[in-house]
């Protein structure tokens, strides 16, 4: 019997990764209540695993003029271009959650021009569409059609190197067979419901 691409390259058990890696995957599962796909595939290959979140967590975590929810619009749109069933589901989570709204995410991945999204945001989406897809046609006109936007070059930088950054996390996932975990499905669509 062939083996899937998912299970292709199996991790190591959680308990036989070096230590840093565990300790990180144990955070996050304290954290969101289950460990994502993702950690757990890239822990095939240690050295990467450090070196893709290291610039994962550059990006995506800091502060800057990019919301966390815009950083995450990036994601959802440049990944369904790349057919990346993982990153939609996980990063359409992480918005929905991000953007307080339950709608944002699915209207991204289907097509972000007609989502209910602000002029900003779709003339950023516009820009790391071409990144992700057609970077070599990125032309000054490009810059300029962000500049009317408020966004400075450290935006437009977060951008370009969110969608690039992303098309190498799609690609790993499309070649990996990485999917996403049951529980990214429901998060964010309903409110939480209040402890007592």
């Amino acid at each position: 019997m062939t083996k899937s691409a998912a299970q292709r390259f199996l991790a190591p058990a959680i308990d036989k990764l070096p230590d840093d890696i565990r300790t990180r995957l144990l955070a996050v599962q304290e954290k969101s209540g289950f460990v994502p796909n993702v950690f757990l595939t890239l822990a095939y290959r240690p050295d990467e695993f450090r070196a893709f979140f290291a610039y994962h967590d550059a990006l995506m975590e800091k502060d800057g003029g990019l919301t966390k929810a815009e950083r995450e619009m990036i994601v959802v749109a440049t990944s369904a271009a790349n057919q990346c069933q993982y990153c939609v589901i996980a990063h359409g989570a992480i918005l929905r959650i991000r953007a307080k709204n339950p709608l944002i995410a699915d209207q991204i991945a289907i097509n972000y021009r007609k989502a209910d999204i602000t002029p900003r945001e779709k003339a950023m989406l516009d820009f790391a569409m071409k990144i992700s897809a057609d970077a070599q046609r990125i032309a000054e006109e490009d810059f300029a059609s962000l500049a009317p936007h408020g966004f400075s070059d450290d935006d437009i930088w977060d951008i370009a190197a969110i969608s690039a950054f992303f098309a190498l996390s799609n690609r790993l996932a499309n070649f990996t067979g990485m999917r996403p975990n049951d529980e990214f499905y429901l998060m964010g669509r309903l409110p939480k419901t209040e402890k007592k």
